[in-house]
């Protein structure tokens, strides 16, 4: 379903080159749920956003359910990460000023749906994050975990192909850490959705099904990741 192949990302400080991707390559199968993990500044956000769709490689491609998505010009990508692509951040990223529903009805606003038919969906997405009784609530009115099941609830909304999730837990104790990846898998397990999620958290990323090391743009094989990890 999504393949990186050979893909490299370089940015420019100043008079510096700092290589955050060095020939990265995987293969991530429709349905799996993926972890990335490794230290700040191993390349992990930088990957993330790549198979967003969010920035685009210094060389490679990254293909997803055949389209290569390097390939797309700025609007035919706007077009695609808004139909395909879920995205949950650390810090939830909900506008205080909307309610839990209206911050999940966002992402639906521009799409060609009646009020009723948003309503569906927006419930549904709340239902299934287990958020429903908050949904008059505003993020203020709301803990940690509930503003990112409310953010985990929008990225779901639209049905994307992909959910890309950025630190999930990571501003979280650790119950509320435990329950968003309780419910992470649950959306892989139960509604067959992919997930790609970055973490420099060693114990979340064995949540997932499959996992993947990072370490200075250098993507880990299997046998290093278990050396690492003993």
């Amino acid at each position: 379903m999504i393949i990186v192949k050979d893909v490299k990302r370089v940015y420019q400080t100043g008079e510096t080159e700092v290589h955050a991707l060095r020939g990265v390559s995987l293969n991530i199968e429709q349905g799996e749920f993926m972890s990335i993990a490794g230290p700040s500044g191993s390349g992990k956000t930088t990957l993330l956003n790549l198979i967003a769709g969010i920035d685009k490689p210094d060389r490679g491609n990254i293909v997803i359910d055949g389209i290569d998505i390097t390939r797309l010009d700025e609007s035919r990508l706007s077009r695609w990460r808004a139909r395909h692509v879920g995205f949950i951040f650390q810090f939830y990223n909900l506008i205080p000023v909307l309610t839990a529903y209206e911050n999940v009805e966002l992402p639906l606003l521009l799409a060609p749906l009646t009020r009723k038919q948003r309503k569906k969906h927006v419930l549904a997405a709340l239902k299934v994050t287990g958020i429903l009784d908050r949904a008059t609530h505003f993020p203020s009115q709301l803990s940690g975990g509930q503003q990112q099941r409310v953010a985990i609830a929008r990225a779901i909304v639209t049905d994307p192909t992909i959910i890309v999730a950025d630190e999930p837990t990571g501003d979280l104790d650790k119950d509320s850490a435990a329950q968003i990846l309780d419910l992470l898998n649950h959306l892989n397990k139960e509604l067959g959705k992919t997930i790609v999620m970055v973490t420099h958290d060693y114990r979340a990323a064995r949540r997932a099904r499959k996992i993947y090391v990072l370490d200075k743009g250098v993507l880990r094989d299997q046998h290093e990741n278990d050396m690492l990890w003993s």
